[in-house]
């Protein structure tokens, strides 16, 4: 059934012919493993005092070239000024550790051989402040940005009482400033190929997306749900950035299932062994 689904010539299930999928590498931040997965790093009674062993994380995007739709940005990143937008003591937990030019969304974009000038739509899976920073770029653009309600009223309320404080950011959500377009969908074909299924867990209102390319087969961008693969392909929760464990299971059934039926490839949020991989392989996906 898989393969037969992946193969088929159904209009609206892969992307159009000429489609491009482009991984931005927005550069690295380096965390305590401790974030990551249940029990890493813990103290026990043969062992009080472990190594604390702390992780590589890519920040990572998606840029899009869709002949019907235009570019598509999923997800944005950082902020490009760490220091006056997030501060400390979040900037001392998450470290960005690698970031030069090539790694700012714009030049990044620039890189593939578009602008960010011409980004047609941005998809946000989640809003925290390492996958929403970038939309610092288009204020006043008018580029609709397209997020699950539940995850825009769960950043907004965040924001404003400080309930969440550190993960969400004042300053990318703008209500005035910014094109914001909510959707209430389980499940949401937005573009012609590209379909957001709500995976609430990490977050209430995150989206993966999942890209039905017509050479290279169907990717699914887990963004946070999965930051690295060893919290799918161990089924291995999160640690400290743990909210909903219920939904957060559910999710990942659901996305298993997902992977089976279109015989997917993921990428995970913040895996960079996995993204280098990829792009070892080819410039872009089409």
């Amino acid at each position: 059934m898989s393969n037969l689904l992946a193969n088929a010539g159904v209009p609206a299930f892969k992307c159009p012919p000429g489609t491009k999928m482009h991984l931005l590498d927005l550069g690295t931040l380096t965390v305590d493993e401790g974030w990551l997965m249940r029990g890493a790093n813990s103290s026990s009674l043969s062992n009080k005092n472990p190594e604390n062993k702390q992780r590589d994380l890519v920040v990572l995007a998606a840029l899009i070239e869709h002949p019907q739709a235009g570019l598509i940005l999923y997800e944005t990143g950082c902020a490009e000024d760490l220091e006056v937008k997030w501060g400390a003591p979040i900037t001392d937990l998450f470290p960005r550790t690698q970031y030069k030019e090539c790694n700012r969304l714009p030049d990044a974009i620039k890189a593939t051989g578009n602008d960010i000038k011409d980004v047609k739509a941005i998809i946000i899976g989640h809003l925290h402040l390492d996958h929403a920073g970038g939309l610092e770029h288009f204020l006043d653009s008018g580029v609709p940005i397209y997020v699950h309600e539940e995850e825009f009223k769960h950043a907004c309320w965040a924001v404003a009482t400080k309930a969440d404080f550190g993960v969400y950011v004042y300053h990318y959500m703008d209500l005035e400033r910014l094109n914001w377009k909510t959707f209430p969908d389980s499940t949401l074909d937005l573009f012609q190929g590209i379909t957001l299924h709500h995976s609430p867990g990490h977050t209430p209102g995150l989206c993966i997306m999942q890209v039905n390319l017509e050479k290279d087969g169907t990717f699914i961008w887990t963004t946070d749900q999965f930051h690295i693969k060893e919290n799918y392909e161990l089924a291995e929760p999160h640690g400290w950035l743990a909210r909903d464990h219920n939904a957060w299971i559910r999710s990942l059934g659901m996305i298993q299932r997902l992977q089976r039926l279109f015989n997917a490839t993921l990428i995970f949020g913040h895996d960079k062994e996995v993204a280098d991989e990829l792009t070892k392989v080819k410039k872009y996906m089409e």
